[in-house]
Order: structure tokens, then C-alpha cells, then sequence
């Protein structure tokens, strides 16, 4: 291979080309396309961009004269070990710190150190962190340690990390609008809907402070706990994301960070699309009445049961119901469908509805107003037949309950099977019993039912309600954001305690969330979670000092497409020192 070029009348243009011989005539191979000596330049941070290209030739010639080299390792069964010799190191990560500096993180952290004073690399600390977080998710000291598996090591203590952790905290809507902004360079970010919701995550500690406080936990454990805010766009990517109190409101978390991603993010235009949870009259009539650029609207669940008598009746009628997809606006019975033919069909109605609303101004104060929406409820056999299925499985539980002498003390929650138990304290009489008697309660499992099969929707959007459903039926991803962060990422419980540390522990959880996503992408979404973070986790190699670096891990159809998709491969018998370290280089390198 050879370097050469193209000069026009603006710029040079550079290449790694290669002379091969075709039907008996020289002809020039074009190998790699360098780019423009501005782009270089800016790109690589570099000066001499001649002088950068033809680095990368020389590079490229060696690495191929090694993937032909090879190498005789000899091993004798009577000599030891070297005593607290490493010799296996994980290269799984070289795929997630690819992504990383596609997003320019290493940017990011080498602006914030720009303006701070300190002498650990926050780069490498916040790298490994992520990668960590990701492959072998743990606390603080955990992560310090686990990053010495990785075949580059760590240039910082474990002291360097929490101090580090202070200062990601500081910085934390620095580092979210600049990320979002180096994302968007990337790939174009579709905000043009994008969605919101809440959960929390415990700690295993007795003692409530600051924002660690006793609130509902999702999980029902009696723990302290915090409050975390996502927004994400329409391709499951997250934008954003804020802590707040345990035992707060959390329909009052929305309109700060809405706020906040406006006016740092650079967004205007979009939708918000929210669970019935998040769907106060305040929430609404922000991005409806108090909006200034007149682009922003919303899409929320609505709860069936909380509908005013008239609408109620309107939605459990069975007559008036349309198909979706069907164009000859032909009115159904629901009541007539067939349990089999019908069973995927989804069935819809509308209607337009205003209804005054109290609206909380940021001073606390409020204001009364009328809220015009759209209400749609749509109708499925295929939904009604879930939500039986998993209420006959409540109720057997609660018959077991009543079976082992268990009665319906305590809150009982939503899903909770005690709410179809009742105790009675009392006779028939009205006299105090001897005995509480506990048995299921029809009239609670009567009332259920008949809101089988409907879900309800509210929105200002004019759209037609088929386009209304389909995108809010796409909030299930945010659900699964906050899964990966608590089951596959570890996130709970916190081990952190200081407040601002709580912050930079859920700071690198929302990256480690966006490289995967990203990840995801990469890989066309033909993966599941398990399968991938397997295995990269699994993707090992044995160092041979002085030769290079043997795979022990087994080529699957799922490394192969790793490679495919991230331009370098592992997968051979032995991957050279000076092989390895150009990919470790290259990583660090992306293309844009």
C-alpha cells in the first residue's frame, strides 16, 4: 500500500491505494479514503495532514504483514506461573469505547478539565466507569478493580474516582446538553416525539436524608429512595434526566426538565408523550396554554375509571366502534366481534371534550382554565384477554391467601391481591365477631372487568386517533430503558450516599444507557440485551508477552457481526501486540 491524492481547487484529498495486477494491466485499488486535509485536521487534531496519512499507511502495511506472521509459543509443564502475573484481559469493550468517542465523551471531559484544577485523567476515569457499568456492573471500588481486566489498564486510583464523581456531578447539564448535541452529529436525533416517565431506586440504608427519602417504591420495599426523570426519543435513546426527592410528587419532575431541555438543548418542537401518572391538568396545559412558540403538544394515558359519568358511559358503550384500518367508516358492535376472527383487530372511537383544569403556576399559585383534547379509546380482544389472564392469576393467589389465614390488612396497591379479599369484623348483625372471616370479594372482580380490553388516550393533537395510538404505544421503551438500568446495569441499590456522588452514579448509567443504545443500533437490533452483554463480557483474550493476544472466546454469529459492524476483527488465532494496540487506537479514532 502507498499513500496518494487528489488535489481540486479547494482542498487535498488522501488515500491509502494499493497497484494490483488485472488481465495483465496495472490498476490502482482504492484501500481507504482518508478525507479532506481540513477534515483531517479537525478530526484527528492534527497539524500536517501528509504527514498523518501516510503514518496510517505505514500502520496499515505493518498490521498486514501481521496477520500473515506466525508465532511458536513454547510451554513446559514443569515451570510455574509468574506469582500475581495478569494474564487474561477482556477485550469486549473496545466495541462500547468505540461508541464513546463517537459521541465525543473524551471531548466533553477534556473541556470540563479545561476550567477545573485537578491531575487524575477524568476521560479514563469516566471510559472505565461506563465500561464497567455495562459489562460488569458493581459499586465504585468493584468498577475500579474490574477495570484492570480490560486489556488497556487504568491510569488512576481508586481515590480518583469519587473525586472524580464530584465534579461529573457539577458538571451534569454540561455534560447531558453536550452529549445530546455531539449524538445529534452523529445520527439526526428524532425529537419530534419524545417520551417521559419515572421510577426510583433504593437505598439499603434506615436513615432518610436529603434527597434520599421514604416514598412509594416501585419495588414495595421499605427503603429511602430517589426519584429519576427520563425523557427519550422516538428511537429509545435517551435525552435526559434529573433525581429529585423520594417522597415527592412526581408529576411535578416534567415541567423543570422540559424546561431545562429547551433552554440547554436547543428543542422546541416536539410532543410529550406520558403515562396516566404524569398526566396532571398542570403537565397538560404546559405544553398546550403556556406554551410560547405555539409547537409543543402532548399525548398522555388516560385512566378510565377517573372520566366524568357521561364520558364513561361513552367509552364502555358497544355501539359506534371503528376499525383499524379500515376506510369504509363502518360502525361496529363490540359486543358481536368473534373471539377468533377478531382476536388482532383493534377497535377505536374519538370525540373532542373540554373540561376546566387547575393549573399550578411556578410560584406555587394556580389558575383556572378549560383544556379542549382529543379523547381516544381503543378496544381489543387480544388486550381484554390479557388483562383477564393476569387477574385470574391474582385472584388464585388471593385464594391462597384466604386458604392460609391471611386477611386484606395493610394499603393494598394496584396490582396487589389482597385488594380481592375482604375481612368482615363484624356479624351479620352489625355486633363485633369473635372471628374475622376473610373471603374474595365478586363485586371488586366485577368492577374490574368491565374495563377489559379498553385503554384510553388523551391529546391537543389533531392527528387521526390510528397515528395517535401508534405512538403512544411505543412508551413501553422507556419501560425498558429503566429496566436495563436496574436489572442488566445494576443501578440499585446505590451504594453511593453523598449527594452529589448519587448524582454522578446515575450520571454514568444514562451514558452507559446511551452507548448501548447506540450499540444496539449498530447491530441493526437483531440482539437481545443477554446475548450481546454475554458476549462481550466473554470475550477474552490470553497475552503472550512479547507476541500478541489469543481469543478464548468462542466465534459466534453475533462476533462476527461485531466486527462487520465496527471495522476491526479479533476473531483469529492470535492477534499481534502491535496489531492489538492499532486497534485500541482505533477505537479511540472513529470515522465521523
Amino acid at each position: 500500500m502507498r499513500l496518494g491524492w487528489t488535489v481540486n481547487k479547494n482542498s487535498i484529498t488522501y488515500r491509502a491505494v494499493k497497484t494490483i495486477r488485472v488481465n495483465g494491466k496495472n490498476k490502482t485499488l482504492l484501500i481507504k479514503n482518508f478525507g479532506s486535509e481540513r477534515f483531517i485536521c479537525q478530526t484527528y487534531g492534527v497539524t500536517d495532514a501528509k504527514a498523518w496519512a501516510k503514518e496510517q499507511v505505514r500502520l496499515m502495511n505493518e498490521a498486514e504483514k501481521e496477520d500473515s506472521a506466525k508465532f511458536h509459543i513454547e510451554l513446559c509443564a514443569g515451570t510455574d506461573l509468574a506469582r500475581n502475573e495478569q494474564r487474561r484481559f477482556n477485550g469486549g469493550y473496545l466495541f462500547l469505547q468505540d461508541i464513546y468517542y463517537q459521541l465525543g465523551l473524551h471531548k466533553i471531559c477534556r473541556a470540563v478539565a479545561a476550567r477545573r484544577s485537578f491531575q487524575y485523567d477524568l476521560n479514563d476515569v469516566l471510559s472505565r466507569l461506563i465500561y464497567t457499568r455495562i459489562l460488569f456492573p458493581s459499586s465504585k471500588k468493584s468498577s475500579f478493580e474490574d477495570s484492570k481486566r480490560f486489556i488497556e489498564q487504568p491510569s488512576f486510583q481508586l481515590h480518583d474516582i469519587y473525586r472524580a464523581l464530584s465534579v461529573l456531578a457539577e458538571e451534569s447539564d454540561y455534560i447531558q446538553s453536550r452529549l445530546f448535541q455531539n449524538s445529534s452529529e452523529i445520527s439526526k436525533r428524532k425529537t419530534g416525539i419524545i417520551y417521559y416517565d419515572c421510577t426510583n431506586f433504593y437505598f439499603e440504608i434506615e436513615q432518610a436524608e436529603d434527597d434520599k427519602q421514604y416514598g412509594a417504591s416501585k419495588e414495595n420495599r421499605p427503603l429511602p429512595i430517589v426519584e429519576m426523570g427520563l425523557f427519550m426519543d422516538w428511537e429509545g435513546i435517551p435525552i435526559a434526566f434529573d433525581i429529585s426527592p423520594g417522597n415527592g410528587n412526581e408529576q411535578n419532575t416534567l415541567i423543570p426538565l422540559e424546561k431545562k431541555m429547551m433552554e440547554k438543548f436547543d428543542l422546541s418542537k416536539f410532543v410529550v408523550c406520558t403515562d396516566a401518572g404524569l398526566s396532571s391538568g398542570t403537565n397538560r396545559c404546559f405544553n398546550d396554554y403556556d406554551k410560547e412558540d405555539g409547537q409543543r403538544s402532548f399525548i398522555t394515558t388516560q385512566s378510565l375509571k377517573k372520566l366524568k359519568g357521561h364520558l364513561k358511559e361513552w367509552t364502555l358503550a358497544p355501539e359506534g366502534w371503528l376499525l383499524s384500518g379500515d376506510r369504509s367508516s363502518k360502525k361496529y358492535d363490540i359486543r358481536l366481534l368473534d373471539a377468533e376472527t377478531d382476536r388482532d383487530k383493534m377497535f377505536y372511537k374519538s370525540r373532542w371534550i373540554k373540561e376546566p383544569v387547575q393549573i399550578t403556576r411556578a410560584d406555587g399559585t394556580t389558575k383556572k382554565g378549560i383544556l379542549e383534547q382529543q379523547l381516544i379509546v381503543s378496544y381489543s380482544i387480544k388486550y381484554r384477554d390479557y388483562q383477564r389472564a393476569i387477574r385470574s392469576g391474582q385472584i388464585a393467589r388471593a385464594e391462597k391467601m384466604v386458604a392460609d389465614g391471611e386477611t386484606a390488612a395493610g394499603r393494598k396497591r394496584q396490582n396487589d391481591p389482597k385488594r380481592f379479599i375482604k375481612t368482615d369484623h363484624a356479624t351479620a348483625d352489625g355486633e363485633a365477631a369473635q372471628q374475622s372471616v376473610s373471603y374474595i370479594d365478586q363485586s371488586v372482580i366485577e368492577a374490574e372487568e368491565q374495563y377489559d380490553g379498553f385503554y384510553a388516550v388523551c391529546t391537543n393533537l389533531e392527528d387521526g386517533p390510528e397515528e395517535i395510538v401508534k405512538v403512544n404505544r411505543r412508551r413501553w421503551e422507556i419501560e425498558e430503558c429503566f429496566r436495563i438500568m436496574k436489572t442488566d446495569f445494576e443501578a440499585r441499590p446505590v451504594y453511593v450516599k453523598r449527594q452529589d456522588r448519587i448524582l454522578a452514579h446515575f450520571i454514568t448509567c444514562f451514558i452507559a444507557l446511551i452507548v448501548y443504545r447506540y450499540l444496539e443500533k449498530k447491530l441493526e437490533d437483531k440482539y437481545t440485551i443477554d446475548q450481546i452483554l454475554t458476549t462481550l463480557r466473554e470475550m477474552d483474550f490470553l497475552k503472550y508477552e512479547g507476541k500478541g493476544y489469543q481469543p478464548v472466546y468462542t466465534r459466534t454469529e453475533l462476533t462476527d457481526a461485531l466486527h462487520e459492524a465496527f471495522g476491526f476483527c479479533t476473531s483469529k488465532q492470535i492477534i499481534p501486540i502491535a496489531k492489538m494496540r492499532n486497534i485500541c487506537s482505533r477505537t479511540k479514532k472513529p470515522e465521523m
